[in-house]
């Protein structure tokens, strides 16, 4: 009964737009203040709350947070994109690809979809408009591109579900190199598809790439060298032992802050408490979502709500397959109502249990979980990236999301490879 309750409480909170962070705490005391004799208290509830955010992983996230706010700042996105178009420029699609190849690296960078989203297309969207490409087409390939901020490590999402799965952040980081790279190219091949199709102008392309080839290759290469080696440091030190996924996020910052202070210069002293703010404003709201989260999660466990829906799946559906499918469909609706980082607190105590009773591999899992999720940043309603580039440009959000279709149908195939095939999350987890 206590369980219906909790279930109805807490949609009934969400429909009336209630923050999430307020609804699981409410929710979270419910039980105790419906039942005098349930098991846990409110006092528990709330020292649950402030022992869930007593966590030395999670100081990696606001760490990532500032390092990515640093790098934009720093604008290190502009660094990445003119190594990129040097090289295929030239080519059919060559513009976009470097797009969306730019939003891959600064992914590595910032770990965040929706700054990389702002940082990449400020920058972008302005001149690929100038050299003649579709406005609205540049829009929508920032912003699905943008979605491989939460994939490619290291991962704000990642840190999360490894908080609350229990499972390896640095597996996570690992496993999520490869089914990035798969999104990318396919959002690389629909780019090909569509250049193709509507044609590019050339004379301008050529005239800009060109400016880059009269630098030469030696100065383009040495103004981005730094900024290419950010993600190399940072996951390098990961995967070699020397620093901890936390530890290697407070590198990136003291990194991301000397390059953008000495190297480039485009970042001073006095710009830094601007840096500070935003980063708090950006980790804020994910502290607060995490500490109640962390109290749900006890909670529904003790209501013993992800037994009853595993049985409940299970029960009605049978084979790995169905029930992948059937969490596959589950978690796409799940990321258009709602932000990745309440959804994975929420979702992963519940799901987990039963996707690995089909034999699914934790890590797998979370690859598939945040995957799924990444493609709710370009759904509406809540479509955060969708948002955040229409803001840079002025396009209803809706033209955008019609525009971005095509795309999102390539993310969704390479979502079906991902989820069917764990070779390619797992190939290089040790």
């Amino acid at each position: 009964m206590l369980a219906i309750v909790v279930f109805i409480l807490f949609i009934g909170l969400l429909l009336l737009s209630v923050p999430i962070s307020s609804t699981l705490s409410i929710v979270s005391l419910a039980p105790s203040l419906f039942d005098p004799n349930f098991t846990i208290s409110p006092e528990y509830i709330i020292r649950a709350m402030f022992g869930g955010i007593d966590s030395f992983p999670l100081l990696a996230v606001p760490m990532f947070v500032l390092s990515g706010i640093l790098m934009a700042k720093g604008g290190v996105s502009k660094k990445l994109f003119d190594v990129f178009s040097f090289f295929i420029g030239k080519r059919t699609a060559g513009m976009p690809c470097a797009v969306i190849i730019t939003c891959l690296f600064y992914g590595a960078i910032s770990g965040s979809a929706p700054a990389t989203v702002a940082a990449v297309g400020s920058m972008t969207i302005p001149l690929l408009v100038k050299l003649g490409y579709d406005k609205t087409f540049v829009t929508a390939i920032v912003a699905v591109a943008g979605g491989l901020g939460v994939i490619i490590p290291p991962s704000i999402p990642f840190i999360l579900y490894g908080m609350a799965s229990g499972t390896s952040v640095g597996k996570m980081f690992m496993a999520g190199i490869v089914p990035g790279l798969l999104i990318a190219a396919l959002l690389m091949i629909y780019a090909f598809y569509y250049c193709k199709k509507h044609g590019e102008d050339k004379a301008k392309i050529n005239e800009e790439v060109n400016a880059l080839h009269n630098k030469g290759f030696k100065k383009v290469f040495f103004e981005s060298f730094w900024a290419l080696l950010t993600p190399v440091i940072i996951l390098g030190c990961i995967y070699s032992g020397v620093a901890s996924p936390t530890e290697a996020a407070v590198i990136s910052v003291f990194y991301a802050l000397f390059i953008s202070m000495f190297i480039y210069k485009s970042l001073r002293v006095k710009d830094l408490y601007d840096v500070f703010v935003e980063s708090i404003k950006t980790f804020a709201p994910i502290l607060f979502i995490l500490a109640s989260a962390v109290a749900f999660s006890r909670i529904i466990t003790l209501l013993q709500i992800p037994d009853t829906a595993a049985n409940f799946i299970l029960n009605t559906i049978h084979g790995k397959v169905a029930v992948l499918i059937v969490i596959n469909i589950l978690l796409l609706i799940v990321g258009m109502v709602m932000d990745t980082s309440p959804a994975i607190l929420i979702l992963t105590p519940i799901l987990l249990p039963i996707a690995q009773s089909v034999g699914v591999d934790a890590v797998h899992f979370g690859i598939i979980m945040v995957v799924n999720l990444a493609i709710g940043f370009v759904t509406p309603p809540i479509g955060i990236n969708l948002f955040v580039a229409s803001s840079l440009v002025d396009i209803p959000v809706m033209n955008i999301a019609k525009k971005a279709l095509p795309l999102i149908g390539f993310f969704f195939i390479a979502l079906l490879l991902i989820t069917f095939i764990p070779q390619i999350s797992l190939s290089f987890v040790a």
